[in-house]
Parts: structure tokens; C-alpha cells; sequence
């Protein structure tokens, strides 16, 4: 096998992995702020990375996964004025701050339980680590890059940026940083505008607050993760991950903070996963373009003909590269599906497949060896599941008997299939295939096919097309072949 090469954001190019100790790596990936919901564009990202999880496993590698739970409300605006966001939430609904952090964890859990994700390795918690915030802020004071103004504590950027480089991951310079800083409400105490909190003095009516040497307050948004991922991954580890809506500023001030406290660039590998649109436009509650997860499972949005099952979601995305755009539509997520219930027929012919003294019409040794070219090249996915689709064109060619395969060559098509769709990729079969159905339901839909057909040779198109769709639309696609027609069903 060719070595994994990940795209490093920091460096702008794709880079050899090598773990810093031999068979381990680990790996930090930002998690959510629990006041709502979790949105699809935070499904999207922890996909990817539960991909890139998966994958690592897959070689051979002990991964220790940290994936943290921001249950600290932070403020609303990064420039550290506004509302904090959980408390906003626990005012309005007249609840306790962790009844909101709670409510909505166990939101976060259910969405990703229900698109198969591994759970992480540590899922650490914002208020189950102020102790370490409040020392690495003492770390970052002591060494000159942070001051105490009124009670809070800030990040002195101009100071760092003196010696160090602030800005070198967004790519973002600091005389460009100062030009374009607005003029916010509680500014005023710092020494400069690009300043950002590691502490805040906490206000009367601030619910969230626990004590700290400077007052009681609560810790900045990007302080928690620089405290959580040195804890549990050391100084300088293998890979961070998160959204590209992350890179500035929340991991600009992760490595500000990390190279402040203790002196050591944190991470190695900066990888960064791209964002969602919805019907070609940015997703947005305020403008009603949006859906929700458990909207795809039920179908109740104006954007959805039909339900979807979570392995068809799952499917379509990781059908885009992670460093891509993805767009949802309705259309896309059809295609997807029909496409999605081709592959898990295929797998569910395997087993009654004949074999031969010899393979012809592919070589499956090769097959195997591109699948792992794919993935190595930046867990490319799409370019993963495109090889998929050729052995599936195969599968189906030694079903029609114009293709053949060895015993061999079978089973290695056996083991490694399954382990790329299910194994790395993280699909489900929710299908059943017309061979494991007997019975009534069997003898129902053969007797629709079979008026299906009739109404084809009598070119009644129009009927023809009524029944696929109805069938379609209750999870039962139609496939046709040179044997006739096949079904498979959706397992709800």
C-alpha cells in the first residue's frame, strides 16, 4: 500500500502523514455548542472526520479521537461582547443552562447515532476542564502575552505577532487584522482592537461563572480546546479538524495560545472540511433554506419530495470530497439513492454468485489496490466510491453470465467491498433485496411488476412510469436487467 497523504491546511498542500510516534495518532476535532439543534453542516464535518477516523483504524493505527462538547456558553460575537449563547437559550425557556446543554447533547448523540458514527475515543467538556483553562491563561500571562484589565484577561496579538506569526493558517496578515477591525461595545479595555478574551469578567446578570484569580467569570471560546487538546493529546499532536468556517479565529487563537503557553506549535496536520449549500444557496433559518437532519428521515420539509434513509444522506455525502462544496437538492439526493440501492444490491447478489476456474473481465487485485489509492490520496471518497461502481458494474456482469470470477478473487472481492462500504466509508444495508422477501409481500410486488410490464408492451408509459414511482415512493425501487426486473426495499 501507498503512504496516506492528508492536505495540510497550515502548509496549503497535500503532505506525507507521519504520526509523531510510530502506530499511534492523535487527533482533536472541534465539537458543538449545545444551545440548539445540531445543524447539517455540522454533520457534514464530523462525517468527514468520522471517515478519516475510520480510515486510520482501517491501517492499522491506534487513533485516540478526542472530540470535545462546548457546554461553556461562549459569547456571541467573537470579538467577545454580546449574549452567551446557552444562557440566551435557558432565559427564554425559563430552564437551567445545563437542562439546555443537556437537551440538546443528547440531540447530538441521536443524530449521529442515527448516521452510524463511531463515537470518539474522549468527548471531553468545556466546564469539566476550567482548572486547566485558568492555567493555561496563568502560563500565557507569565510568559508576556496576556493581560488583566477590570477582570478579564486578554490576548495580546500585537505583542505575540512581535515574535511569532499570528495569522499563518487563515493566511491572514496583522496590519490587515488592525485595518479591518470594527469598533465594538466592550473594546475598550484592551490594549488593541484585535485583542481576543481568555477570561471574562462575568456581569450580574451572567448565569454561567465559576472563580478565577482575576474575578468570577467564565474562560473565551478559544481557550477551551487549546486547554483540552494538550490535556489529552500533549503540546504537539498529529491532526486538528474542524469546519473551514473555524480556521479564523478560532484556530488562529488555538495556535496563538498554544505557542504562547508552552512554546510549541500544537498540531501537525490542520485539516479543514468545506461547507453546505442548500439549492445552490448559502443555508440560512432566517430565509426558511434549510433542513434539518431528522427532516430527511421523516420527509416533512418543503425541500424533500420524500423521506430518505440516514445511509442514502450518508452516501450522498461522502460522495463529495470533504474540501469540497456540497450542494443538496432533492434531485441530487434521488440520484444518490438510486445509486446507493445499486451498490447494496450488488452486495446482496455476492453470495449467489457462481464462480470459475478463472476471473475475466477484471482484475481484482488491481481493483483493491486503486480503492487504497483513492483513500491515500487525501481520503478522496468520491473517487473511493467511483471504484465501487466498477466492481458493481462487474458483479452484475458475472450475474448476467458475461463476466467471471475465481474463487479467489471472490472472496478477496467479499472482504475488501464490505470493508470499504462499511467499514471505512460507515454504510449501512438498508436494503433488502427481492431474494431475502417470500410471501405475500414478494408475490404483491411481482404481480405489480408483472402489470407493469404488460402496461410497457402496451406502451401505456404513463402507467408504466405511475406504478415505479408509487413503488419508489413507499422505499421499493425497480431495477431493470437483461433477467427482468428486480426490487430491493428500504429497511426503515
Amino acid at each position: 500500500m501507498k503512504d496516506l497523504f492528508i492536505y495540510n491546511s497550515l502548509s496549503g498542500k497535500k503532505e506525507k502523514f507521519k504520526p509523531i510516534k510510530e502506530g499511534l495518532v492523535g487527533m482533536y476535532v472541534c465539537g458543538p455548542t449545545v444551545y440548539s439543534n445540531v445543524h447539517l453542516g455540522n454533520v457534514r464535518t464530523f462525517m468527514s472526520f468520522d471517515m478519516v477516523f475510520r480510515y486510520l483504524k482501517h491501517l492499522g493505527y491506534k487513533v485516540r479521537y478526542v472530540r470535545n462538547i462546548t457546554d461553556a456558553g461562549h459569547l456571541e460575537d467573537d470579538a467577545d461582547s454580546g449574549e452567551d449563547r446557552i444562557a440566551k437559550k435557558a432565559h427564554l425557556e425559563k430552564i437551567e443552562p445545563m437542562e439546555v446543554v443537556q437537551r440538546y447533547t443528547v440531540d447530538f448523540h441521536q443524530t449521529l447515532n442515527n448516521f452510524n458514527f463511531l463515537p470518539p475515543s474522549i468527548e471531553p467538556r468545556a466546564t469539566g476542564h476550567i482548572i486547566e483553562q485558568i492555567e493555561t491563561i496563568k502560563e500565557i500571562i507569565k510568559n508576556g502575552f496576556a493581560y488583566e484589565v477590570n477582570g478579564s484577561v486578554y490576548f495580546d496579538v500585537i505583542k505575540f505577532n512581535e515574535t511569532k506569526n499570528y495569522g499563518k493558517l487563515s493566511k491572514r496578515k496583522i496590519e490587515d487584522l488592525i485595518h479591518n477591525t470594527r469598533n465594538l461595545d466592550g473594546q475598550s479595555d484592551k490594549k488593541n482592537p484585535q485583542d481576543f478574551a481568555l477570561w471574562k469578567k462575568a456581569e450580574q446578570h451572567h448565569i454561567m461563572r465559576w472563580p478565577s484569580p482575576w474575578s468570577n467569570g467564565f474562560p473565551g471560546w478559544h481557550l477551551e480546546c487549546t486547554a483540552m487538546s494538550t490535556k489529552y493529546l500533549g503540546e504537539n499532536f498529529d491532526i486538528h479538524g474542524g469546519g473551514m468556517d473555524l480556521k479564523f479565529p478560532h484556530h488562529e487563537c488555538e495556535i496563538a495560545q498554544s505557542e504562547a503557553s508552552h512554546g510549541k506549535s500544537p498540531v501537525n496536520v490542520w485539516m479543514h472540511a468545506n461547507m453546505l449549500t442548500l439549492n445552490g444557496q448559502k443555508m440560512a433559518k432566517s430565509t426558511g433554506n434549510f433542513i434539518l437532519p431528522n427532516d430527511f428521515f421523516t420527509g416533512n420539509s418543503k425541500h424533500l419530495s420524500k423521506k430518505f434513509s440516514s445511509s442514502v444522506v450518508r452516501f450522498f455525502i461522502l460522495q463529495a470530497h470533504y474540501r469540497s462544496v456540497l450542494d443538496f437538492s432533492n434531485t441530487a439526493l434521488l440520484a444518490s439513492e438510486k445509486g446507493y440501492n445499486k451498490l447494496m444490491e450488488a452486495i446482496n447478489i455476492l453470495p449467489s454468485l457462481k464462480k470459475s476456474d478463472e476471473t475475466i473481465g477484471m482484475n481484482v487485485k488491481l481493483w483493491i489496490k486503486d480503492c487504497y489509492k483513492a483513500m491515500n490520496d487525501d481520503f478522496n471518497s468520491p473517487i473511493l466510491i467511483a471504484e465501487l461502481f466498477k466492481l458493481v458494474k462487474f458483479i452484475n456482469q458475472i450475474k448476467d453470465g458475461s463476466a467471471f470470477v475465481s474463487s479467489d478473487d471472490l472472496n478477496l472481492i467479499n472482504l475488501h467491498l464490505k470493508e470499504f462500504v462499511f467499514d471505512i466509508l460507515g454504510l449501512k444495508n438498508d436494503t433488502f433485496s427481492d431474494t431475502k422477501f417470500e410471501g405475500k409481500l414478494k408475490e404483491t410486488v411481482q404481480l405489480l411488476i408483472a402489470m407493469r410490464n404488460e402496461a410497457r408492451e402496451n406502451k401505456d408509459f404513463k402507467l408504466s412510469d405511475k406504478i415505479r414511482d408509487r413503488l419508489l415512493n413507499i422505499g421499493i425501487q425497480l431495477n431493470d436487467g437483461k433477467e427482468g426486473t428486480t426490487f430491493t426495499i428500504e429497511n426503515k
